[in-house]
C-alpha cells in the first residue's frame, strides 16, 4: 500500500511545482512587461498628462491587479502542498511559504489599495479645469508601488529559482 502511496505522491509533486513555476513565470514576465515597457511608453508618448489616462489605468490595472491575485494563490496553494506532499517539512518549505504569503499580501495591497488610491487622486472631476497637473500625493503612491514591485520581483525571482532547482 505504501509503494502506491509513495508512487502517487511522486507523480503530482512534479505537477504541482510546474502549476507554481508557470505561475510565477507569468506573473514576473506580465510584470516587466508592464512596468518597464507599457508604462514607460505611456508616459514618454504624453499620455499621462491627458485626462482620459486615469480612466485607462485604472482599467488596465483593475484587470492586471485580478491576474496578480490569481497567480499569487496558485502560488501559495501550490506551495503549500508541495510541501505537505513532501513528508518533511522543512526549513526551506516554511521559508517558502512565508515568502508566498508575501506575494499575496503585496498582490492585495496593490489591488485593494494602491490602484484604487491612484485613481481616485487621479481622476479630474472639473470638467472646465483644461490644466492637468499631477496631485502630491501620487509620486508617494507611485513611489510606494514601485517599492513592492520590486519586493515581489525579489521575492518571486527567488521562489522561481527553489522551485527550478526542486528545493521547495
Amino acid at each position: 500500500m505504501t509503494a502506491i502511496t509513495t508512487s502517487r505522491v511522486e507523480s503530482i509533486k512534479p505537477r504541482w511545482q510546474a502549476i507554481v513555476m508557470v505561475a510565477l513565470i507569468f506573473w514576473l514576465s506580465v510584470s516587466v512587461i508592464l512596468d518597464l515597457v507599457i508604462m514607460p511608453s505611456l508616459y514618454v508618448s504624453g499620455m499621462m498628462t491627458s485626462p482620459e489616462f486615469t480612466t485607462a489605468g485604472n482599467l488596465m490595472f483593475w484587470g492586471f491587479n485580478r491576474v496578480e491575485l490569481i497567480c499569487s494563490g496558485l502560488v501559495a496553494t501550490g506551495l503549500m502542498v508541495l510541501s505537505n506532499l513532501v513528508g518533511d517539512f522543512g526549513k526551506r518549505s516554511r521559508t517558502a511559504i512565508l515568502l508566498s504569503l508575501v506575494l499575496l499580501a503585496i498582490a492585495l495591497i496593490d489591488t485593494y489599495a494602491l490602484t484604487p488610491q491612484m485613481s481616485a487622486l487621479g481622476i479630474q472631476l472639473n470638467l472646465f479645469d483644461s490644466a492637468a497637473e499631477v496631485p502630491a500625493g501620487m509620486n508617494l503612491l507611485h513611489q510606494g508601488y514601485f517599492a513592492l514591485e520590486a519586493l515581489k520581483l525579489a521575492v518571486a525571482g527567488t521562489l522561481l529559482g527553489w522551485c527550478y532547482q526542486n528545493q521547495v
